[in-house]
C-alpha cells in the first residue's frame, strides 16, 4: 500500500482547488471562510483539551463534528452541495445549541453588564474562541452576498458564539472565578 503524501505542490503558486476542481486564490474569501471556521475548530480543541466536565467535553466533540460539516460545505462552491456527497449543517444542529445554552443560563447568575474575558484558562480560551466564531461569521456572511450558502450555517455560527460566552461564564462558576463586570466611566 502506497501513503498518500501530505503535500501536492499544486498550493505552490498561491492557489487551492475547492471541491468542484476550481482552483481559487488562497485569500479568496470561501477559503477565508473555511479556514476560519478550521481555526476555530482548532481553538475549541484546546478548550476540549483542559480539564473540565465530561458534559462539556462531549458537547464540545460534537460541535467539532458539526464545524468540520460547515468547513466542508463552504469548500464546495457548488449549488447544490448533495451532489458531492456533503451531509448539511441543520435547523436540529441550531436546536440543540439553543438547548445547551439553555441549560446553562438555567444555572448561572443573571448578567446585567459585560464581561472582561480571563481569570482561568478554561474560561479565558473559550472567550477567545467566542471572538474566532465572530470573525468566521462576518467572513460567512461577506461570502454569503456573493455567493449563497446554506442559511442555516449562519444559524449556527450565530448561536455557537452565543453558546460560547454562556460556556465561558459556566467554566467562571464551576472554577468559581469571579466575573469581572465591565462597566462604563461616569462622565463628570
Amino acid at each position: 500500500m502506497t501513503k498518500i503524501k501530505v503535500y501536492t505542490k499544486t498550493g505552490d503558486n498561491g492557489t487551492t482547488g475547492l471541491f468542484s476542481g476550481e482552483r481559487v486564490p488562497k485569500h479568496h474569501i470561501r477559503i477565508k471562510a473555511y479556514g476560519t471556521v478550521d481555526e476555530l475548530n482548532s481553538w475549541i480543541g484546546i478548550i476540549r483539551s483542559q480539564k473540565i466536565k465530561q458534559e462539556q467535553a462531549d458537547e464540545l466533540i460534537k460541535i467539532q463534528h458539526d464545524l468540520m460539516y460547515i468547513g466542508s460545505e463552504l469548500a464546495n462552491d457548488s449549488a447544490n452541495n448533495k451532489t458531492s456527497g456533503i451531509d448539511l449543517i441543520d435547523k436540529k444542529d441550531v436546536d440543540t445549541l439553543e438547548k445547551w445554552i439553555d441549560r446553562m443560563t438555567e444555572e448561572l447568575p443573571t448578567l446585567k453588564n459585560f464581561v472582561i474575558p480571563g481569570g482561568q484558562p478554561s474560561v479565558a480560551s473559550t472567550h477567545l474562541a467566542r471572538c474566532v466564531c465572530r470573525r468566521a461569521e462576518r467572513i460567512i456572511t461577506e461570502l454569503n452576498q456573493d455567493s449563497k450558502t446554506n442559511p442555516v450555517i449562519i444559524f449556527y455560527i450565530n448561536r455557537l458564539s452565543d453558546y460560547l460566552f454562556t460556556l465561558s461564564r459556566k467554566f467562571g462558576l464551576d472554577f468559581e472565578i469571579e466575573e469581572i463586570k465591565w462597566t462604563p466611566k461616569q462622565k463628570k
